[in-house]
């Protein structure tokens, strides 16, 4: 692929989602992106279904997106024929992207300080590479629980509520591309062309993205709970129910979108209502004015309440289904869905790469690779000749 950060090199060491999130980012702004895994068993990814079924047997659609746009190469880290065949691996690279749990490169004697220089290596972890904290397991429920997302997902009697996607590695995947980018550029403009060591813990994504709760709690003493769909400090704004089974969301807080929707739902009384005057007084009567809403939104389907929306210019949107983003035309027209060409699989639509460059058309990443498909390729360009590869494949190195 091409894009601007075409003749790149990152090597992904990563398992499961945020660092090999991380790197296939990279991936789609142009750099070539090798991921070593584990001989025979490789990323857990390839394990998690759904699956498809294919004449190489049961094929992983989770892997299918998340391991598209790289080269697979096996190599036991834990070897140290294969510590060494990565060192030099290494060399031709410009960015490592890894998330063991910290002081494990160390023990495999691949740390940054085992490395060149230059390179730019990302170390995502649970709770960060220092810290008292730092050894312990976590996944991506453990960061967003630890960084005070989770506590405030949900409704206030009900238990806290995950996200529907594995939030926290997502995040800490751009945060720590972004940072890499950030990283390679200081590295490219400055006289000592050092790279530097990103240090990315999951709990930091969530923690980072709280907005006002911290402040809050400084300085006010104020604890965030969970308010559901609704803001205590906002109305009318929820996710309202529609005639039709689906749900649409209206953001109409202010008082001019407030005004909007009083016209498209043609209730311009409720603007003489002092119960509804202002901001402040609607969220004071939160229940009351998005109830209001609510009859209204059952009355109709969402397409109807979609367009009576769009028409008075009130911010609104059904929550679609993977279905409804299938069917849906601007998405149809931005080129937001793409269709790769998995090895396995066979052609697949898939989320096309985000963002873009404007005037260009969305890159089509590669499929996910097969197991180990370019370990020769990618060893022999290292001058691992056919010889060598025979006996490291024999040991199990590879």
């Amino acid at each position: 692929m091409s894009g601007p950060l075409d003749g790149l090199r990152v090597i992904d060491l990563g398992t499961r989602i945020a660092a090999p999130f991380c790197a296939g980012l990279l991936g789609e702004q142009g750099a070539e992106v090798v991921k070593v895994e584990q001989p025979r068993t490789g990323d857990f990814m390839r394990e998690i279904g759904p699956f498809v079924e294919t004449d190489e047997g049961p094929h992983s659609l989770f892997w299918a997106v998340e391991g598209r746009g790289r080269k697979s190469v096996t190599l036991d880290l834990r070897r140290p024929e294969g510590q060494d065949l990565f060192r030099r691996l290494a060399v031709t690279a410009d960015v490592v992207v890894e998330n063991f749990r910290p002081g494990t490169l160390e023990q495999w004697n691949i740390a940054p300080g085992d490395l060149a220089e230059r390179l730019v290596v990302v170390r995502i972890s649970s709770f960060g590479q220092d810290g008292p904290y730092s050894r312990r397991p976590g996944l991506d429920r453990v960061g967003i629980g630890y960084g005070g997302l989770l506590h405030l997902t949900g409704y206030p009697d009900r238990p806290p509520v995950r996200v529907g996607v594995t939030i926290s590695d997502y995040l800490t995947g751009v945060f720590a591309a972004q940072a890499a980018v950030a990283a390679l550029y200081a590295r490219d403009t400055r006289r000592d062309g050092k790279g530097s060591v990103i240090d990315a813990a999951l709990y930091g994504s969530a923690l980072r993205i709280l907005e006002w709760t911290l402040p809050a709690y400084d300085k006010l003493g104020v604890v965030r709970n969970r308010e559901g769909n609704r803001l205590a400090n906002s109305a009318p704004l929820d996710n309202y129910p529609t005639l039709d089974g689906k749900y649409v969301c209206i953001v109409a807080g202010s008082d001019a979108n407030f005004a909007r929707l009083c016209k498209a739902m043609d209730r311009l009384d409720l603007l003489d209502d002092p119960r509804y005057a202002k901001l402040s007084d609607r969220a004071t009567n939160g229940d009351e004015i998005n109830g209001v809403v609510s009859a209204w939104t059952q009355s109709l389907p969402a397409t109807e309440i979609e367009e009576r929306c769009v028409a008075h210019d009130v911010p609104v949107a059904t929550a679609y289904s993977a279905a409804d983003i299938f069917a849906d035309p601007h998405m149809t027209a931005r080129g937001d869905l793409v269709m790769i060409d998995d090895p396995v699989a066979g052609p697949l639509r898939q989320q096309a790469p985000f963002p873009r460059v404007v005037g260009e058309p969305p890159v089509v990443p590669s499929g996910a690779p097969r197991l180990g498909e370019h370990t020769r390729d990618v060893f022999a360009a290292l001058g691992v000749d056919d010889d060598e590869f025979a006996r490291l494949e024999r040991d199990g190195v590879i």
